[in-house]
């Protein structure tokens, strides 16, 4: 889909008339510390509300609420007549909506989907409404701390992958003639949410998406550097002491299928980054059966 690209200064129709049409029919993917955020308001421990209002392990938001006229199901969060129930927890994919965010080149670029700015669609009264720059928008609706978070994932998202690399190329594995595990990479890339979650386990998915951290919750960057050394450590004790190339190939496969899960929670494209991997790993002597 064409995509219309934006500056801090675009000036757009971006107060909300408060309609609630954007409740109904989304994919709203989650991170770990969004889900805290979320649980927090919510009054329930992280687990809670992962296993009540989240699907794929803690990835993606419910949306199994009433329809709206176009049959679509809203939020798990959203209450008729009111909005939503946990609005101070809301994600960042929430907190940008109608915009979405790129990040190229270690810089982020605003973004609307299509020729037309999506509201216009379904809430036509913001026409109405006092215009915004992009930046003041953003600025309202406190989405520096969520857009770190989003910023620090990306990073663990590749310390996860670069443990897959290292378990294929520095173990002895690639220099085997293992032809296997890169085609096994791009297969986790091309799976479904749900097929990739239940191959990925709930011992895994439970320290991916609910890490038992309960210090510095409110800082996005610290929380995530301690988010990444826990997975780095469960790696260390879990294959620490692997011997054969089987069970190289297998946990390496793992780990590239973790970080993808994680990538997909980021609004990233899980098939597109795992031909990206592929080929780097190619590039450092991998090989692949066909």
């Amino acid at each position: 889909m064409q995509t219309t690209k934006l500056t801090p200064k675009s000036i757009l129709p971006l107060t909300c008339s408060r309609s609630g049409t954007c409740c109904f029919g989304k994919a709203v993917m989650l991170n770990p510390w969004e889900l805290l955020c979320f649980s927090i308001e919510k009054k329930l421990t992280q687990k809670e509300f992962r296993d009540l209002y989240t699907d794929f392990g803690g990835i993606q938001l419910t949306f199994n609420g009433k329809e709206d006229k176009k049959g679509q199901k809203a939020c798990s969060q959203y209450i008729d007549n009111f909005g939503c129930s946990v609005h101070l927890g809301r994600p960042l994919a929430c907190r940008l909506y109608p915009l979405g965010r790129q990040i190229q080149f270690d810089k982020a670029q605003y973004i609307y989907e299509g020729n037309q700015f999506p509201c216009l669609t379904d809430c036509a009264e913001v026409l109405d409404l006092p215009k915004l720059s992009v930046e003041d928008y953003l600025q309202g609706q406190g989405a520096t701390p969520f857009e770190q978070a989003q910023d620090a994932y990306l990073q663990v998202m590749q310390n996860i992958a670069d443990i897959g690399f290292e378990l294929l190329l520095d173990s002895g594995l690639s220099e085997s003639g293992d032809t296997e595990t890169l085609s096994l990479w791009r297969l986790a890339g091309n799976k479904s949410a749900k097929i990739l979650a239940d191959k990925i386990g709930d011992d895994w998915l439970s320290i991916l998406m609910i890490p038992n951290i309960t210090n510095d919750t409110e800082n996005p960057i610290d929380f995530a550097q301690q988010h990444n050394d826990l997975l780095l450590l469960k790696a260390q004790e879990s294959f620490g002491s692997i011997t054969t190339f089987t069970e190289l190939k297998e946990a390496s496969v793992l780990m590239i299928s973790i970080a993808l899960h994680l990538a997909r929670g980021l609004g990233a494209n899980p098939k597109e980054i795992a031909e990206h991997w592929v080929d780097i790993a190619k590039n450092n002597g991998a090989k692949e059966s066909f």
